[in-house]
């Protein structure tokens, strides 16, 4: 028995055409002693056919055939489960070829670790044996060179997609970007083409179909037949189709002729729109319909990924430390007459952006009417999960000293907890601000009792939701963090036997 184990090599050949296959690739497929490859059920290997003429006579030949590709299977694990058996099992015919000492090239179809299955028997077999990855030309790249369009260029962002994406994020993603690819058509391509309408990107798109092979189409993505789109194909955006971009241009390489000054709308007026705390039934329908009719969104990225994308919407999303920019952004898209939301969570007017918005117009933009749409706000949501902790007096105060100074959030604490006041607390802890929790529950216990009722919401109204109720004396501060709200109930705060936490309207005698 040979003592000497043997190679494996992921090699990539290409997207189709023989004469893009590299010269290592083409190398070390002639020396192989294996030469293994995947096939759909009843049909040839496309990456075999792709390097037929370099295998050698005589070579051990491996079809690693799918149980399953589009179909449906009586596997009980289902479609991953059988995959998961299906190259388990290929791993051990390959590892039995290696144990020989024979060296195993696996041919695969584009790159081996670009939404290839040789990464599957890579992650099963690298560990053991000794290894080697051949890069190849992806299918994107040869389309792209076949449509003779720059992808990208200078600081343009290129992604890219898979079309089993679910519409709305594939369209939150396309708008989002400069350059684009969309791979794994064939089902999928009546939702990729309204995900490209709902974007924006339609007109510009381009689809091809079997790149650098004779068999190759190239169309707008508007004059495909979406019955007839093999899984062989995919959706080109190029960087330059992006809006602005052409005007952009245009403008640059005509230096000394401005472009006219954009009309200024005669009312101007801007919207600040608050999303609730998360669930889309959370969102009011005044919202709704704002949302359904600006131009632009402007907002914290979270919060901007929120709103679905549509055809004719532009979104501008930004970090978390500059409300007053994006406020100045959004004034000046509304001065130029467009119709621009400014989104926050909750309420925008409870911690959000109305403020900012306000602060940043000042006297400069009395010209752009300021609207805020109430929202849903966190405190309202975790007192309704909770029960009616908040139904009689109470106040709202957060924690984060960013804005304001702690001897000032310490001294308002001290006066809610003296003046008896359920407090819902806002902005408690996050990765830098550890330590404001924990004084702020000693502040309150220097005036309420440890057996003062608090909630603690995080995640509210979202899959992971939790809500523990507790007492002040009990609270656990190190498990509270930046997706969390608290509410400190008053001395009147009580539980039920059933754990719903409510406060009465009426005042506790001697408070």
């Amino acid at each position: 028995m040979s003592t000497r184990v043997g190679r494996l090599s992921g090699v990539g050949v290409g997207p189709g055409d023989p004469e893009l296959i590299t010269l290592k690739a083409a190398r070390l497929i002639g020396g192989a002693d294996v030469i293994a490859y995947h096939s759909g059920v009843g049909k040839r290997s496309n990456a075999r056919r792709i390097a037929a003429d370099l295998i050698p006579a005589g070579v051990i030949e491996e079809n690693l055939c799918y149980p399953v590709t589009t179909g449906t299977t009586d596997h009980p694990g289902g479609y991953a489960g059988a995959l998961a058996d299906f190259y388990a099992e290929c791993a051990q015919r390959l590892a039995a070829h290696l144990d020989a000492g024979r060296d195993v090239v696996v041919l695969a179809e584009g790159d081996p670790l670009f939404y290839g299955s040789y990464m599957y028997l890579h992650d099963r077999l690298a560990a053991s044996y000794p290894t080697e990855i051949v890069p190849g030309v992806p299918a994107f790249s040869a389309a792209v060179a076949s449509l003779a369009l720059p992808l990208v260029r200078q600081t343009d962002v290129l992604t890219i997609l898979p079309g089993t994406l679910p519409e709305p994020e594939l369209a939150r993603r396309l708008a989002d970007t400069d350059g684009a690819i969309i791979m794994k058509l064939g089902r999928t391509f009546p939702a990729v083409r309204r995900a490209l309408a709902a974007a924006g990107r339609l007109e510009e798109a381009r689809y091809v179909e079997r790149a650098s092979t004779p068999d190759e189409r190239r169309l707008p993505v508007n004059e495909v037949d979406a019955d007839a789109v093999p899984y062989f194909s995919l959706v080109v955006v190029n960087g330059d189709s992006r809006n602005g971009r052409r005007s952009r241009d245009r403008t640059e390489s005509a230096p000394g002729h401005d472009s006219p000054p954009a009309p200024v709308a005669a009312t101007a007026e801007l919207m600040v729109v608050g999303l609730g705390p998360g669930p889309e039934a959370w969102l009011t329908p005044e919202a709704a319909a704002v949302l359904a009719e600006v131009d632009h969104v402007v907002g914290y990225a979270p919060y901007v990924s929120r709103v679905p994308q549509r055809a004719g919407l532009t979104r501008h999303a930004s970090g978390n430390t500059v409300e007053l920019d994006r406020a100045r952004q959004a004034l000046e898209l509304a001065r130029d007459g467009a119709r621009v939301a400014v989104v926050s969570g909750g309420d925008a007017g409870v911690f959000g952006m109305a403020t900012a918005v306000f602060e940043a117009a000042g006297d400069e933009y009395d010209d752009v009417a300021i609207r805020v749409v109430p929202g849903v706000s966190a405190v309202q949501a975790v007192a309704a999960r909770a029960g009616a902790p908040i139904g009689g007096d109470f106040a709202v105060l957060s924690l984060s000293d960013r804005l304001k100074p702690w001897e000032v959030i310490e001294r308002r604490l001290r006066a809610v907890a003296e003046a008896d006041l359920a407090v819902g607390v806002y902005n408690p802890a996050s990765r830098s601000r550890t330590e404001q929790i924990r004084r702020a529950r000693e502040v309150l216990l220097e005036h309420r009792s440890p057996e003062t009722v608090v909630v603690v919401g995080r995640d509210v109204g979202r899959a992971e939701e939790s809500l523990r109720v507790t007492t002040l004396g009990a609270l656990d501060v190190a498990s509270i963090d930046m997706r969390s709200l608290v509410i400190v109930g008053a001395s009147g705060t009580r539980v039920t036997r059933t754990g719903r936490v409510w406060t009465p309207r009426w005042v506790v005698e001697g408070r």
